[in-house]
């Protein structure tokens, strides 16, 4: 199906003035197009719940995976496409160069291109609170405290108790996050799974696991030594004491976000994560396949 796009709203990283600059290029040329166009020098607006003038077909922006975050947050309940163009470090999320943003634009508002639905979950806290993640609920200890003691369930089966810092209950998009920092696997974000990560936990048997993505997690602070802290996307913070549970499940409708057509999944993790760097006498996989081309000034793939 056709994703018709009439208007457009762009949000630049305020923080980035690079991104605000390249609104100066972007703006006209979606004008041209025959679209409707609000753009913002800052994504925080729309965290502010300052929503736009008109409900967007279309939002742009123009940061790091952290503004992609914040704006997916902003509309979790009306999710609106995506395209991020990336100006932040990795961009797993914000996966298009400004260089070829404007090409990968246009394949979009021809229909030659359509978005990747990103799984998200639901974490319910016991005061019925419900908050939703793209990319992974954290439990976690105070700085100053003593390992936090945690439970995790899969339906009505307990799994393990753990000892640590806590633990990372992440989507396949967070795969790639706090998750993959902590020794988690990565997931291709067209997977369905839950991805369970302990946090520095001296059990060494503790290992990630990836679970199920229709089963419900219980997730219960055993003993916090002190208020422990539920994180939502790195960027909603909920104090929590010992005793208390939350409830983790898939969300019933995904996220659409937009990427570059055609694009090389394994050749993000490579420049991302360095894959493509070869030691010193190793074997080189380019005598094979071929190298893979220099990325352009603030490209993301």
């Amino acid at each position: 199906m056709i994703h018709k796009v009439e208007r457009v709203l762009c949000l630049a990283d305020g923080a980035k003035p690079a991104a605000v600059e390249f609104l100066d290029t972007l703006v006209p040329w979606l004008e041209q197009q025959g679209l409707e166009v609000e753009a913002r020098d800052s994504v925080r607006s729309i965290e502010r719940d300052a929503p736009p003038k008109k409900r967007p077909d279309l939002i742009l922006v123009l940061g790091g995976d952290g503004a992609i975050l914040g704006v997916v947050r902003a509309f979790a309940d009306d999710p609106i496409p995506i395209m991020g163009i990336n100006f932040g470090y990795l961009g797993f999320l914000a996966g298009t160069p400004s260089g070829q943003a404007l090409e990968v634009l246009a394949e979009i508002l021809s229909g030659e291109v359509v978005p990747e639905m990103r799984m998200r979950l639901i974490a319910r806290l016991e005061d019925g609170r419900e908050v939703i993640a793209l990319n992974d609920v954290v439990l976690q200890r105070g700085a100053h405290q003593g390992l936090l003691v945690s439970s995790l369930s899969v339906g009505d089966d307990w799994v393990t108790n753990l000892r640590g810092d806590g633990l990372i209950i992440a989507t396949p998009s967070g795969s790639t996050a706090y998750s993959l920092a902590a020794g988690g696997p990565v997931v291709e974000p067209s997977m369905r799974c839950f991805v369970f990560t302990p946090l520095a936990s001296p059990g060494l048997a503790n290992r990630p696991i990836v679970l199920d993505p229709d089963a419900e997690l219980v997730v219960e602070v055993v003993d916090s030594h002190g208020i422990a802290t539920m994180v939502v996307d790195g960027q909603g913070f909920y104090p929590l004491q010992a005793g208390a549970t939350i409830e983790v499940k898939r969300h019933p409708v995904a996220y659409p976000l937009y990427s570059m057509p055609d694009l090389d999944p394994y050749r993000r993790l490579r420049e991302r994560l360095g894959w493509s760097q070869s030691l010193p006498g190793s074997y080189d996989p380019s005598s094979r396949h071929g190298a893979d081309p220099a990325p352009e000034d603030n490209a993301s793939y």
